[in-house]
């Protein structure tokens, strides 16, 4: 496989692996959403919607894989669906059109294998906004391994609206899609291909001159990294693994939506949280003001909204409380000061500085902090384990893209860039390209 450094992005064209519908049925069914979205429960409801869903590939439960581990057993799975058709090679390298129509969006962009760059330094086109955890690295990077191959793509946003955007949408209205299909949640997923080599050369001509924002996949993208670097390390040279599967969306002509992601503490209860709160600050002030607020729901999100500076919904017990007006001597003791005031000032970097990490003593691993991109799986799960949730408000992404030019990283799990794309439409095969 061929690979050239280039400053901006350099995206190929790959053989994509896809489901056989007359092996499977229901494209939807085989379908789950990104691996770290799925809401605890869900993957079992997966496995269940049809026996081959991608679910038991991209998060292979450990319980069900015996002996051989959870990330051979995604291989061998893998394996076996390719021998018995489940999963086809498509008969040439293309870039995929992918389109998404949700109630509240209309998304379309370019599936195909991004180069990563050379070095450990990687692509300076591509631009990392959070902070990443080595067990989830570690994770990837060896299910990558054991699957020779990418099973989802990430998501990358840049801004164009040049020929690359231009023949994505002619592609989308020119012919009939590859795949079309209607997942549980409504979104309706369409695929084409896009092989003829004069629009494959205009696509290519354009993106060599982007940017592009990690939006959602940085654990992965870190994991693709690692592949590469390891497979340099042994000798190999040049190979598959220079690239990494991505969704390129551009977001000039089809913005993205930033949502926030929302923070359980599970065994922690509402009123401790309180009282830990309320016993620090000068004189026992507080660290934070608390105010029991008696709007229902949704509608407290609105006062959340309201909020000024850093503010927070705390709830899991039936009650909500808004948190705000931060003690300005905790800020100063929490919060770095070799960090850009837009950092600053996130509402992620002083729950994390300041709140888990000064006030709670939380630490953040699986055992004492879950992350939840929906606000009510968040405070079902907050109830589920007599927890607390902390509600957070969106990061617009002009702020997300200024931190992430200045090569400044957001605390890990700030934002929820989407729609995301949905696991399961194409994968990449290592052995292939």
């Amino acid at each position: 496989m061929d690979h050239a450094d280039t400053n901006g992005l350099d995206l190929a064209p790959f053989r994509g692996l896809r489901y056989d519908p007359a092996k499977v049925g229901d494209l939807a069914l085989v379908t789950s959403p990104p691996y770290d979205v799925i809401e605890p429960g869900g993957i079992g409801l997966l496995e269940d919607a049809e026996p081959h869903n991608i679910v038991r590939i991209v998060l292979p439960r450990a319980d069900a894989c015996g002996a051989e581990g959870p990330y051979a057993h995604a291989g061998v799975t893998l394996r076996t669906w390719l021998g018995e058709g489940i999963l086809r090679p498509d008969p040439e390298p293309a870039l995929y059109v992918y389109e998404q129509i949700t109630a509240t969006a209309h998304q379309r962009g370019l599936i195909g294998a991004l180069a990563l760059g050379n070095g450990r330094g990687g692509n300076p086109a591509v631009l990392p906004h959070e902070d990443v955890m080595p067990g989830p690295v570690a994770d990837r990077t060896e299910l990558m391994r054991a699957t020779q191959a990418n099973p989802e793509p990430i998501l990358l946003a840049y801004t164009g609206d040049g020929p690359a955007s231009d023949a994505v949408d002619r592609a989308a209205t020119a012919g009939r899609p590859l795949l079309e299909t209607r997942t549980p949640d409504g979104t309706e997923h369409r695929l084409w291909a896009v092989t003829d080599p004069a629009e494959l050369a205009r696509i290519a001509a354009d993106l060599a001159t982007r940017q592009a924002l990690i939006a959602d996949g940085h654990h992965r993208w870190a994991g693709y990294r690692r592949l590469r670097d390891d497979a340099h390390a042994s000798g190999l040279g040049a190979g598959a693994w220079d690239r990494g599967l991505v969704l390129l969306v551009d977001t000039a002509r089809y913005p993205l939506q930033v949502g926030a992601i929302h923070r359980v503490l599970p065994g922690l209860s509402v009123p401790r949280v309180l009282d830990e709160l309320r016993s620090h600050g000068p004189a026992g002030s507080g660290a934070f003001l608390s105010r029991r607020v008696e709007d229902p729901w949704p509608s407290v999100l609105w006062t959340l909204e309201r909020a000024e500076g850093p503010a927070y919904l705390l709830t899991g017990d039936g009650t909500f409380h808004l948190l705000t007006d931060p003690d300005p001597e905790l800020l100063h003791q929490a919060v770095r000061y070799d960090r850009p005031a837009a950092w600053r000032s996130l509402d992620a970097t002083i729950l994390h500085a300041a709140l888990l990490d000064h006030v709670w003593r939380v630490p953040d691993d699986p055992a004492h902090i879950t992350y939840h991109h929906d606000a009510v799986a968040a405070i079902r799960e907050a109830q589920r384990t007599g927890g607390s949730a902390l509600i957070l408000r969106p990061t617009s992404e002009s702020v997300v893209r200024e931190l992430a030019q200045q090569s400044v990283r957001m605390p890990r799990k700030s934002t929820s860039f989407g729609p995301k794309p949905a696991t399961g439409l194409v994968l990449r095969s290592l052995s292939l390209d």
